[in-house]
Formats: C-alpha cells, sequence, structure tokens
C-alpha cells in the first residue's frame, strides 16, 4: 500500500514555473506587445492611470456629500409646482411641514388646509390651525395670488416658530 501525504509549502512545478515567468518577464511582454499591436501595454498604462489619485491642479471638483445641518432652520413658505403649500428650511431646502394644498381647476382655486377632514393624512397640529385656520377654503384670484398666499403664511407662521 502506497501512502501519498500533502507536503508543506508550494509544489516543486510550481515554483519553477514562477521563476520561469518572473526570469522572462521582458521577453514576455515584449512578445504580447508585438502580437497585440502595442495594446497590452496602453493597457497596463491606462490600468496604472486609473489607479492613481486625482490631482486637483485645474479641475473642478465636487463634493456630493450631504450638506452639513445647521441646528436651527430658517422657515419659509413655499408653493410648488403640483400645487402643495409646504413650509422649507432654506439653509437645508428640505420640507418642515406641508401646511395645505391649492385646489380647484382654471377658473377657481382655492387653498385647502392640511387637515383630516380635507383628506390630509399628516394633518398639522392643533397650534398651527389656531395660527392659519382663517385662511383654510381662501379664493385665489388676480387680487390674492398664490404669491399673497405664501407672503401671508410666511408672516403668521415664521414669527411664531423663530
Amino acid at each position: 500500500m502506497d501512502i501519498f501525504s500533502k507536503r508543506d509549502g508550494p509544489r516543486l512545478e510550481d515554483v519553477k514555473a514562477k521563476r520561469m515567468l518572473s526570469e522572462n518577464a521582458g521577453t514576455i511582454r515584449k512578445l504580447a506587445d508585438q502580437i497585440s499591436g502595442g495594446g497590452y501595454s496602453k493597457m497596463r498604462a491606462d490600468e496604472a492611470r486609473r489607479k492613481e489619485a486625482p490631482k486637483p491642479d485645474g479641475l473642478i471638483i465636487h463634493d456630493l456629500k450631504a450638506r452639513t445641518r445647521v441646528d436651527v432652520p430658517e422657515p419659509y413658505v413655499k408653493v410648488s409646482l403640483n400645487n402643495r403649500v409646504v413650509l422649507v428650511d432654506k439653509s437645508s431646502g428640505l420640507q418642515l411641514q406641508m401646511l395645505g394644498e391649492i385646489r380647484g381647476n382654471f377658473m377657481s382655486k382655492r387653498f385647502v388646509l392640511c387637515t383630516k377632514e380635507n383628506g390630509f393624512f399628516s394633518p398639522v397640529d392643533a397650534e398651527m390651525i389656531d395660527l392659519i385656520g382663517h385662511l383654510d377654503n381662501v379664493e385665489l384670484s388676480e387680487a390674492f395670488t398664490e404669491a399673497d398666499l405664501a407672503s401671508k403664511l410666511e408672516a403668521l407662521i415664521v414669527p411664531a416658530e423663530a
């Protein structure tokens, strides 16, 4: 009976093959360039260039990390393109609270406060209703536009929260 046990370390054939490849690396590179028409060296140079760290000389670098937040928000009222009226932070651009919506068609539009009765899932709190509740169902016209509504809401809300 013959017993073959595994030896520690690499096999003798592997050692010889690695030594032959490392001794003839220059010749192998020349042959690879000759066969590929210089493509092998170009590929290696491109790979080395990709691994380099970018140099900021003459480059415009955009930092895509989130902006640092200010502890105290600067609120203002915004009427978005989809007719939602929201309280937004000036520094971060994040929505602080939804106040309501402008509903209607081109003939008549009105501001609807964000309450359960008006069909909203997350209504404004009671304190906010006390401040701006009288503007619920206000008709918007040429005399009282969306910009007027936003400035009126901002005048009522912002001093109370600032």
